[in-house]
């Protein structure tokens, strides 16, 4: 009788084994339970950058919906986000506040150059993910010194040189005027661009002018272009001085050929406060698929994306850049929690951030994926053309895979 029953105990002590190892895998980091993960980030919900707050707005709207819907394998994720104005030193009282008070898993999706520079440091002595930070600064991408910091958007280096490569090849004799904010972000813009020029770079470069963002206006930068006889502006400013430097293109009667980098090419935040018919012709670079482009409307991630935004933000035009940048970010986000099974580790949570290469997220241009690896932390790395039209941005050419610079 026993030796029958011992197959029975035999199976019985392997189910006991195997569920108390799976109990024993559960690894978890601060802000994290069975039910909840806990997350966090600034945003200029007020302050001069005020208009980039709808990526958190629509941050939240999407942790709604995927909280609705049963959350991360079976946790809910609460967002807490804190306004920091746009100001360096609140940036870091607010993140001290939301680590040390707060006890987030990670920070993520933190707005601004400054802002997130203002914080790496901190995050990466506490060893807390910086994940997917909102600026184009190659800063953010410094596996050896800053290896709890990852980036979001494109880096202004990298997307410099693929528009150099657009001036050599179509402007050759190009006069180039350059209105960069005075940071890091504008120096990176301003530094892939001389790069990706390579010798030419001095002489087609006429003038750089450059605004803090703190400026009332940049009429007077755009004047002192005018004046150097660029007849190519190249803009690696933020969403109003862009908007400011079309406009007063357009009052003065000057036609040169605008291109817009990607922190200021969105339809609504930029183009329609400078004036569609004044921002008609200017050029850009993109990486996602442009809502309202015929080409997408029977794209279902397209489709889905619409339908949010009409349920969450009626008066947002859903082809608002800043809006797709928030949500792209948090569906990366996302993903790499989703990734992290049980483990939700500080440790892990970089680990899955660090090696999403291949990964497509659904807004993402065909043929264009995320390319983190251990070693490289650029997200992306790859844009395609586009020219506005009067009414949304018009796709040309292939996609480009990051350039090599010029032989200097």
């Amino acid at each position: 009788m026993i030796k029958r029953s011992l197959p029975f105990y035999a199976a019985g002590l392997v189910c006991l084994l195997a569920a108390t190892n799976a109990f024993a895998q559960k690894k978890y980091g601060p802000g994290v339970t069975d039910t909840e993960i806990k997350i966090g980030h600034n945003m200029p919900l007020s302050g001069p950058a005020s208009a980039y707050s709808l990526i958190g707005k629509i941050q939240d709207a999407y942790i709604k919906v995927l909280n609705d819907k049963g959350g991360i394998n079976g946790r809910k994720i609460n967002l807490l986000t804190r306004d920091d104005g746009y100001s360096p030193p609140k940036t870091l009282e607010v993140t001290r506040q939301l680590v040390e008070d707060d006890q987030v898993l990670a920070i993520v999706s933190p707005f601004g150059t400054a802002p997130n520079i203002a914080i790496q440091k901190y995050l990466n002595e506490k060893q807390v993910p910086q994940l997917l930070a909102q600026t184009s600064s190659e800063r953010m991408n410094d596996p050896k010194n800053f290896p709890w910091t990852t980036p979001y958007s494109s880096f202004g280096n990298i997307e410099a040189e693929i528009f150099a490569n657009f001036i050599l090849k179509t402007m050759p004799n190009a006069k180039i005027g350059i209105l960069a904010q005075a940071d890091d972000i504008g120096k990176d813009y301003i530094k892939g661009l001389r790069a990706g020029l390579g010798d030419k770079a001095n002489t087609l470069i006429v003038k750089e002018a450059t605004n803090q963002v703190t400026d009332p206006t940049v009429d007077s930068q755009i004047l002192i272009l005018k004046d150097a006889g660029a007849d190519v502006i190249f803009m690696a400013t933020t969403a109003k001085f862009g908007a400011q430097a079309i406009r007063k293109i357009n009052e003065l009667g000057w036609k040169p050929q605008i291109l817009l980098t990607s922190p200021i090419n969105s339809v609504n935040s930029v183009l329609e406060p400078a004036g569609l018919e004044a921002s008609k012709g200017a050029v850009t670079a993109l990486y996602f698929k442009t809502v309202g482009d015929p080409t997408w409307d029977n794209d279902k991630a397209v489709k889905d994306y619409v339908a949010f935004m009409k349920e969450n933000f009626p008066s947002v035009s859903p082809n608002d850049t800043i809006a797709f940048h928030g949500f792209t970010a948090i569906e990366m986000a996302v993903e790499i929690l989703k990734r992290c099974g049980d483990d939700l580790t500080r440790e892990n949570v970089i680990k899955q951030a660090t090696n999403l290469k291949g990964f497509a997220p659904s807004l993402l241009l065909p043929g264009i994926t995320i390319q983190t690896n251990p070693t490289d932390f650029t997200a992306i790395t790859q844009m395609q053309f586009a020219k506005f039209d009067g009414k949304g941005w018009a796709l040309f050419g292939g996609v480009i895979d990051r350039p090599q610079p010029a032989a200097k």
